[in-house]
């Protein structure tokens, strides 16, 4: 099974949204002949065409479970599988849990990935979109922060870790405003062109005191801490991959964690949701931080952490960052319209964080 490589495939108007080629539908056959399991049948569930990737949701005589084919290196993978093990068989995670090979083992190498079972959780729901519902994915991110500490991975796994990138990356965002400043003049006659210069400096701006911020806040005291001491960031957390099910709360598709400040997971889980929002509403953003906190106490040096990272323009650094790999399809008049709600949004971002700035320190 290992005679060749997976590669990305291309979703165009001659397939649909789900297609996966058929070698690589042949391989999971291939791959499910290594389980102890009659497959009734196997329907794709979602795929990730541009890196190689997909699940399927299979009926067996054992009841519904998952088949995925990891996208990443297969070290990068056993990290993540080696995770999702511990934290099912260690600490009785609500996480699903891995099923073994007929020999006994948590996966299938074939076509230079990873290909793994586990058990489907079929009463999944996603939790209300509102603030109640928000709560519910902060509380139970807490959960799942705390129940990662003292996660070792296999010895044959690459470390996982952005506990100390910090730096890097937020020297990164400062760059790369550069890079867009550069290309909006090189295409200037473009309808957002305009729009990205006049907005591009003020960002810049922020991120360069957000990592001046950085640099002199006890960041460097908190990684010393290392990996185990602060376990897992899930890195892609929100409404589909926190969903309630049986005895509460379940997390599902782990396979991007790595070590990191936890902060980082419920920095991105607010600001994308004020960013669904339109606005930064102070009361969600209290109510969510002091959700997490019931489950992972935060301390006045975690959350100034938190602070920082709020303020780094994360969303236009996020949406923007697309300029550099096709600027003249970039460049129309759609992006001139998310340049403009990304401000007005923005500007309702600085006085709720002016407005909690103090509150761990009451």
């Amino acid at each position: 099974m290992d005679n060749f490589a997976i590669v990305p495939w291309d979703v165009d108007e001659l397939t649909h949204e789900f297609f996966v080629p058929d070698y690589i539908e042949t391989l999971a056959d291939e791959v499910l002949t290594n389980y102890d399991l009659h497959v009734n049948s196997r329907q794709v569930i979602t795929t990730k065409p541009d890196k190689g990737g997909a699940i399927w949701k299979i009926e067996t005589n054992s009841g519904p479970k998952s088949l995925k084919l990891l996208h990443r290196r297969p070290t990068r993978s056993m990290f993540s599988l080696g995770a999702q093990k511990y934290l099912v068989e260690v600490q009785g995670a609500r996480v699903p849990a891995i099923i073994k090979t007929k020999n006994g083992q948590e996966f299938i190498e074939a076509g230079g990935k990873l290909w793994f079972v586990a058990e489907w959780i079929e009463t999944l729901a996603p939790v209300t979109k509102d603030l109640e519902g928000a709560k519910q994915l902060c509380y139970a991110l807490g959960e799942f922060h705390q129940l990662s500490k003292g996660y070792i991975p296999p010895s044959q796994a690459e470390v996982a870790s952005r506990l100390a990138k910090w730096p890097k990356s937020y020297e990164k965002t400062v760059m790369k405003m550069d890079w867009f400043r550069n290309i909006a003049k090189a295409y200037e006659e473009m309808p957002a062109s305009q729009s990205l210069l006049n907005v591009v400096d003020i960002f810049q701006e922020q991120a360069r005191k957000s990592l001046v911020d950085l640099n002199q806040s006890s960041y460097l005291t908190l990684v010393e801490k290392g990996n185990e001491n602060w376990g897992l960031v899930h890195q892609d957390y929100g409404w589909s991959n926190g969903q309630m099910g049986p005895n509460g709360m379940w997390i599902i598709d782990l396979d991007g964690v790595a070590y990191d400040l936890p902060i980082r997971d419920l920095r991105k889980l607010i600001s994308g949701t004020m960013a669904d929002l339109y606005l930064w509403d102070v009361t969600w953003v209290r109510e969510m931080i002091r959700a997490y906190h019931e489950a992972s106490p935060l301390t006045p040096e975690l959350y100034d952490l938190l602070m920082i990272d709020f303020s780094l323009p994360n969303e236009f650094y996020k949406n923007i960052k697309e300029v550099l790999y096709e600027p003249e399809l970039f460049l129309n008049e759609t992006t001139t319209q998310l340049i403009n709600t990304i401000i007005d949004t923005d500007q309702s971002k600085w006085p709720t964080l002016n407005e909690i700035q103090n509150d761990w320190r009451k």
